[in-house]
This record gives C-alpha cells, sequence and structure tokens, in this order.
C-alpha cells in the first residue's frame, strides 16, 4: 500500500504535465504560445545570428570590387645611409631622404570592374535569400520541436494513466485470486502487462526530455506550459497550388538563380583579361640629401629638389601564354555547373512540396481515423470490464482492451503533432513560413538584410570600421531543469 501511495502521488505530480509543459518547482509557471517561441527564435538563435553576419560579410564584397575602380593615392618614403661609397666617388651622398607619391585613376579595365561589381550584387540577392532560407528551416525546427515537447508530454502522461490502470488491475486480480476467482494465470498476465507499461514510463520520460532539450538548444529557454498551437494560416487547397508557389517563392530556389546569373557575370569579368586597360597617373618625387651630396663641393648642388609627373597610360594584352582564354573557359563551366544547380533545386523544392503536401493530408487522415479508434476503443474498454466482472470475460481480454486504448490515444497525440509539422514544413517549402509571414513583428522591426548593404554598398574610406563584434544570441548553461516535476515520478 505504500508502493501504491507513492505512486499515486507521483500520477498527481504528472498531472501537472496536462498543461504539455516544462515546470520548475518552486516557481509559477507562465504560459508560452508558439508565437512567443518564434519571437524568441528570430531574436537570440545563435544560426539566424550566425546567418545575418555572414549576408553582413558577403554585402561588403561590392565596396570590395568597386574599390578596383576607384582612384589609389599611395605615399612612400625611404631614408638611406650610404654606409660605404665608392674610392671613385667625390659628389656621392653620405645620405638621402626620398619620398614618392603616386595617384592613379583607372579609366577602362574592359569591364572587368562594372561586371565584377554586378557580380558581387548578384550574390548579395542570394546571400539574402539564403537567409530567408536559414530562418525558415529554424522556424521549422523550433516548431517540430514545439510539437515534440506538447506529443512527448501528453504520451508521459498517457504512460502515467496506464501504469496507474493496470497497477489497479493487477492489485484487483491478486485479491480476486486470494479468494479463488481468478488462476495464478491472469495474475501473471496481469503483472507482466503493469511491469512493461513501467518500462514504457521511463522510456516516455526520457523522450520528453530530450523533446524539452531540443526546445531549449533552439529557443534559448525552457519550455514553460506550452499552448496548443493556433491554426496554421496559407495552406493551399491542391497540391498544384503549393508547387506553383513554391517555384515564385522558395528562397532556396531564389538563391540558385541569383548565383547563376553571378556566376555569368564571372565569366564577363575573366574574359576582360585580354582587353586594353586605360588609366590616369600622377607622381610626385621629393629628395633630400642633408648637405652630403657633392662632398667637398657640396655648395655648388642642390640639396633638396623636387619632381613632378603626369600621364595616361595605356596597356594591350600581346599575348599570355593562354590564361585568359583558360580562366574564361573555367568561369563559363563554373556559370554551367550553376545553372544545373537551379534545375537541382526545382527538382528538390517540387519534390519536397508535393512529399510534405502528402504528409499533411495524410496526417490529417490519420487523425479522424484515429478520433474514430479512440473512441471505438473507450466503448470497447468499457462493455469488456463489465463482462470481465460477470464471468464472461477474462483478464487478458481486460488487458488487451486498454492496450488498444492506449495506443488509439497515443496515435492521435501523434498524429496531430505530424500533421501540423508537415502543414508548417509546407509553409515552409512555399517560401511562407519567415517572420513577415507569421507576424512576429510586433516584439519590434524585424530585421532586414537589405539596410546592411545600403549601408556599406557606397563606403569607400579607407578607416571606416564597425563596433567590435559581439555576440547576440542567448547561453543555455544556466538554465536548469533539474526540478522538473517528472522527477518525482521517477524515484523507484
Amino acid at each position: 500500500m505504500k508502493q501504491r501511495a507513492r505512486f499515486l502521488s507521483a500520477a498527481k505530480a504528472a498531472s501537472c504535465l496536462g498543461a504539455m509543459a516544462l515546470a520548475m518547482c518552486g516557481g509559477a509557471a507562465q504560459a508560452e504560445t508558439l508565437r512567443d517561441a518564434l519571437v524568441a527564435v528570430y531574436n537570440t538563435n545563435p544560426t539566424i545570428e550566425g546567418a545575418r553576419a555572414t549576408q553582413r560579410a558577403t554585402d561588403e564584397d561590392v565596396p570590395i570590387q568597386r574599390a578596383a575602380g576607384l582612384p589609389s593615392l599611395n605615399a612612400t618614403a625611404t631614408h638611406i645611409e650610404f654606409v660605404r661609397q665608392s674610392a671613385n666617388s667625390f659628389t656621392a651622398p653620405a645620405r638621402n631622404l626620398g619620398v614618392n607619391a603616386q595617384l592613379q585613376v583607372p579609366i577602362y579595365s574592359g569591364g572587368a570592374v562594372r561586371n565584377g561589381i554586378n557580380a558581387a550584387q548578384e550574390r548579395v540577392s542570394a546571400g539574402q535569400a539564403d537567409l530567408r532560407g536559414t530562418e525558415s528551416s529554424i522556424f521549422s525546427q523550433t516548431v517540430a520541436a514545439y510539437m515534440d515537447v506538447l506529443r512527448t508530454e501528453a504520451l508521459a502522461e498517457l504512460s502515467v494513466n496506464q501504469v496507474e490502470v493496470l497497477r489497479v488491475t493487477f492489485e484487483s486480480t491478486s485479491d480476486r485470486f486470494e479468494i479463488g476467482d481468478l488462476t495464478r494465470t491472469d495474475v501473471a498476465q496481469a503483472q507482466s502487462r503493469l511491469a512493461v507499461a513501467e518500462g514504457d514510463l521511463r522510456t516516455a520520460y526520457a523522450n520528453m526530455i530530450n523533446a524539452q532539450q531540443t526546445y531549449i538548444q533552439l529557443v534559448g529557454r525552457a519550455p514553460m506550459d506550452l499552448e496548443a498551437p493556433p491554426p496554421l494560416p496559407g495552406l493551399p487547397e491542391t497540391v498544384g497550388m503549393a508547387v506553383v508557389t513554391a517555384l515564385d517563392n522558395n528562397p532556396d530556389l531564389i538563391a540558385a538563380k541569383e548565383r547563376a546569373e553571378a556566376a555569368g557575370y564571372d565569366t564577363e569579368v575573366a574574359g576582360s583579361g585580354r582587353l586594353p586597360t586605360i588609366g590616369l597617373f600622377a607622381n610626385y618625387d621629393y629628395s633630400n640629401f642633408f648637405g652630403t651630396l657633392g662632398g667637398p663641393i657640396s655648395s655648388d648642388f642642390a640639396q633638396r629638389e623636387a619632381t613632378a609627373n603626369a600621364g595616361v597610360r595605356i596597356t594591350i594584352p600581346i599575348f599570355q601564354g593562354g590564361r585568359p582564354a583558360a580562366q574564361q573557359r573555367q568561369a563559363s563551366a563554373r556559370e554551367t555547373a550553376a545553372l544545373e544547380q537551379v534545375i537541382l533545386q526545382e527538382r528538390s523544392v517540387i519534390a519536397q512540396t508535393r512529399s510534405a503536401y502528402s504528409s499533411w493530408q495524410a496526417s490529417n487522415a490519420v487523425i479522424e481515423s484515429s478520433q474514430t479508434a479512440v473512441e471505438a476503443a473507450e466503448l470497447s474498454l468499457e462493455g469488456v470490464r463489465a463482462e470481465n466482472s460477470i464471468g464472461n470475460r477474462t483478464i487478458i481480454d481486460v488487458l488487451n482492451a486498454e492496450q488498444e486504448l492506449l495506443s488509439a490515444r497515443a496515435q492521435l497525440v501523434t498524429a496531430r503533432r505530424n500533421a501540423y509539422v508537415a502543414g508548417f514544413t509546407l509553409l515552409a517549402a512555399m517560401g511562407k513560413a519567415e517572420a513577415r509571414d507569421l507576424n512576429l513583428d510586433t516584439g519590434g522591426p524585424l530585421y532586414d538584410p537589405q539596410v546592411n548593404a545600403d549601408r556599406v554598398g557606397g563606403r569607400f574610406w579607407d578607416w571606416d570600421r564597425d563596433p567590435k563584434p559581439t555576440p547576440n544570441s542567448t547561453r543555455t548553461i544556466d538554465i536548469d531543469t533539474s526540478q522538473n516535476l517528472i522527477g518525482p515520478v521517477m524515484e523507484p
């Protein structure tokens, strides 16, 4: 009876999981919605923050390429001490300070600068599409983690209830055996089912902890009293509509197309190596011999002098050993590969969309059949128990009926999870599962990668720097789950 009381206490503790959340002893739980979780992910997830930083690095390729077409100014200062001079030199200086300044202004580079800038801009657009894809992918993982927490906690609660039911069945069977109403076989069957259920309960709790840790990894905080998610918006009526939308909006496909465009500009850049280049130049030179030029007759020589020149430089490649042609062929082959990647990504998007749509439809059908199965199993168990009480059914019949009801309920919980995750995956494949689609902007303005691209696109000052880098995502080392309510239940 002491063991039974302990288990009933544990069952009461586990019943707190009815809200399907991770709770902490000694603190009041606050309900969390799926939108709350997605907002936290959007603002603090390291994968998203890292992708944004990577995109900011890609933005810098535009001013880097533009710099090749802007004027450049260099200055060189050299001080020389002539420690040993020729014996035949009577006027050589003992020291010299030389200063040289060079100004170069490129005029024409065969299209290399223009096409390089265009390629960089296309890659910026591709990176922005990649950022959308990363955001959508992390959101899909978050939705799956959110639903997995709900599912595993619901299954854990079902397992707790099943153990309690089987324990009562085992004890009543033992009592009836004592009065000769049942056989030892009936007791053994009940005891076996109870032992299996207790093992399943521990597995259910392990699965629940794994789901909670995945949630913490993505969201950055423990799941607290998770609410049921809202209906998904914008799901298509037909698979054809889904595919058409995906081909227009899928970020991975858009990124592949942008990269193919960039590869085309790369081919033009490679071909520009065979064309002439034109540039302006200006030089200024200053020398100071510090009174040492001319030796004994140094007064006859000017000890300081300055010269300047300017002109136009035209460089016409005549023969380069086939290097420009090889570079252009190489770039052309890479452009072909990029075009093939577009087709590959298009195939992938079509397959993902159709698969997600099929999974979503199938899961919805499973929900309907599971609901029917649960209702039928509940009615069947009630009838088998009544028939067992008058001797028309055996204990094994009751145990089987209880197991069928548990299986039906577990299937319903899993089907609801699968349907929601498949639906969100479908939206992600269609390019409709991003922050702008999920109304996540009420907590502040959404991150716009174009703002940084515009910020750095026209900069040309060499000493322009950004603030020292610091991480924006949150750490999870301080999240304590040791006081989880499942603790008492896991006690032997």
